[in-house]
This record gives structure tokens, sequence and C-alpha cells, in this order.
């Protein structure tokens, strides 16, 4: 990724008006960034997504009555024990990513299965959270701060189960392959990997905002609003 980002700036910087960055260019392949079409497809979904979550909370920031009050979330250890679940769907995957570029294809069929496991965990503990807010009474319509955070863990939900459902394709595939052929999923799993990796980036972003933080973030909507 660090390499990709210094291409990238690199790239920008550049001045092709120039004589000899036109006799460089002459001479180019053509090909920018050595990315895959897997890669290349995930961040396009990086930048929608991001669109997405970050019109949630503007929406939730400029929605926000300045009379409501603060006091909204219990707090449960389940939400805790979500984020360190989807903390090892990552490491998980980084581990599977360096296997796969050492060739060392032994622990990558266990793993991949661990990843799936865990990711399906995570979605269980947030339908059972919702069950908790449900039970204490907390639902969609009850103000701002529930329907904003139903809708955000909705979506990121069903960004998961979309990241889930290619998963399972490349996890069937690479279970009937022997050790020596795995590699040939290199492309497939590292896409994945750095999908996994942005959902958690998102989920730590609306975590600490809307949650750890909720009561100074709300504190700080209403200064803006009023």
């Amino acid at each position: 990724m660090s390499n990709f980002i210094k291409k990238l700036f690199g790239t920008l910087a550049e001045k092709p008006w120039e004589k000899e960055q036109a006799a460089i260019d002459t001479y180019h392949s053509g090909k920018t960034f050595n990315l895959s079409m897997q890669t290349s497809a995930v961040i396009v979904i990086f930048g929608l997504s991001t669109v997405l979550f970050s019109l949630i909370l503007t929406g939730y920031l400029y929605t926000m009555p300045p009379e409501q009050d603060t006091k909204f979330l219990f707090k449960p250890n389940l939400l805790w024990i979500n984020t360190i679940v989807l903390f090892f769907v990552t490491y998980f995957f980084s581990k599977i990513t360096k296997d796969l570029n050492k060739n060392n294809t032994t622990q990558i069929k266990k793993n991949l299965i661990l990843v799936g496991g865990l990711s399906y965990l995570f979605l269980f503990g947030q339908i059972f959270f919702w069950y908790q807010l449900m039970q204490d009474e907390k639902f969609v319509h009850t103000n701002t701060y529930f329907s904003s955070f139903y809708i955000f863990t909705a979506l990121h939900g069903l960004h998961l189960l979309g990241g889930l459902f290619f998963w399972g394709k490349v996890c069937s595939k690479t279970l009937k392959l022997e050790q020596s052929e795995i590699i040939n999923q290199k492309k497939n799993i590292s896409a994945l990997s750095l999908y996994w990796t942005f959902l958690l980036i998102v989920w730590l972003i609306f975590f600490s905002t809307i949650y750890v933080f909720n009561d100074a973030f709300i504190a700080w909507c209403k200064t803006i609003l009023t």
C-alpha cells in the first residue's frame, strides 16, 4: 500500500510538458501502476463507499437536534468484542498475504477458513447487539442518534456480506487446489485482504466518533448547530 501511495504522488508531481519528462514518457509502457484488475475494482469500491459513509456522518451532524440528550447508548462489551474480532480478521488476512508473497502456502487454507468464520461471528455479534438495543426500546425512530447507528451498521454489514460472497468463491476454489497451485489465487486474496482493511478503517472511524466519544461528538455537533 505504501508503494502505491508513493507511486501515486510521484506521478502527480511529474511535469509532462517538460522536454526531459516527455522523453521519458515516450518510452513508457503506458502502465502507470502495477495493479491487478481485482485490486483496481476494490479501489473503486473504496471511493464509492467512502462517499457513502461520509454522507451518513454528515447527515448525522446536520440532523442532530440541539435539544437532544447525549446519554444514548448503553455501554456493553459486545461492540468492543466485535471490534477485536474485526482486528483478528484483518490480522489473518495480512498473514495470508505474507505467506503468498513468501510462497508459503501451508497455512493459507486454514487462515482463509478462520477469516470467514470470524467475519460471520462479527455479523452475528452486530445482529445480537441490535436485538439488545430493541430489548432496551432503542429503535430506528427513537432519535437521530439511533437512526444513524442502525443505518451505518446495516450498510457496513452489507459491505461485509458482499466481501463474504467473494471470499466464499475464492475460498471454495482455493480449498480444491493443491498447495503448489494456491499461488495462482494471489491477486484475488490480496484484493480481499485490502477490502477487509478498508472495512476495519471505516468501522474504527465510526466506532470512535459515535460510540467511544459519542457524548463529546454530539456535544460538538450541538455547538455547530446552535
